[in-house]
């Protein structure tokens, strides 16, 4: 299993929320460049970064940040928040990124995320499944949906996307484990790739979500309050 340290940015800030809440705010660097050499040097081998301001408004807002990261390291990154667009995708791809991460557009423009497949490979999507209690969130998690996770990576699925990015809110930034059980569902019943995000906090939390197909561990929050190294994550998944 993979394990992707993850940069939010707000404002120019490397930041994380708890639980998707804007209001419960905590900057931990306002050295984004510095803080993804960081998670290299430590041994990661893929990057997430999450444009907060861009999931919110609709619009990139920190592509001079990303564009620094993606010159600067030699791994590959990738990148969601605001991405509502053919031509916002090409300008995140332009600027370095391996993949995008779509999430409001798979709910309100699933068109979009076909022609996304179609012109960029399906490899190169990733469609964010953020869930609060089962059902979809979009809008940087501030309105909830009346899709389900399930019913959502399905219909993903039949428009040619091959890895999802699964969030339980409720575990984002708490740091008390990641819903394996929801996880190791929407494996099983989608079919895809799936990346498990939000709730890791120990080792132990890596070692459980091997067993549910995951591809992936994307890792906040431990790794900025130093509850687990990226070494340490990385040693878990490989159990």
């Amino acid at each position: 299993m993979e394990i992707i340290p993850a940069i939010d940015l707000r404002g120019g800030n490397c930041v994380r929320l708890y639980q998707g809440d804007y209001e419960q705010e905590t900057v931990f660097s306002d050295n984004p460049l510095a803080v993804a050499e960081r998670w290299r040097a430590e041994g990661g081998q893929r990057l997430h970064i999450v444009d907060l301001d861009g999931a919110h408004s609709g619009n990139p807002a920190n592509l001079a940040a990303i564009t620094a990261i993606t010159q600067r390291l030699d791994i590959p990154v990738q990148v969601g928040g605001g991405i509502r667009s053919v031509e916002t995708a090409a300008g995140l791809f332009d600027a370095g990124a391996a993949r995008i991460v779509v999430g409001t557009a798979a709910v309100a423009n699933p068109d979009l995320v076909e022609e996304l497949c179609r012109r960029f490979g399906s490899e190169r999507v990733i469609v964010a499944l953020d869930a609060r209690d089962g059902l979809v969130a979009i809008r940087g998690w501030t309105e909830t949906s009346e899709i389900t996770a399930t019913e959502l990576a399905q219909r993903m699925g039949d428009l040619g996307v091959v890895r999802l990015l699964y969030t339980d809110i409720s575990r984002d930034g708490t740091l008390e484990e990641p819903n394996y059980e929801a996880t190791a569902q929407l494996v099983r019943d989608s079919g895809l790739h799936v990346l498990s995000a939000g709730g890791v906090g120990a080792g132990a939390h890596v070692e459980k979500l091997v067993p549910t197909g995951a591809e992936a561990a994307v890792i906040g929050r431990a790794l900025y309050t130093g509850d687990i190294t990226v070494a340490e994550a990385l040693a878990a998944a490989k159990i």
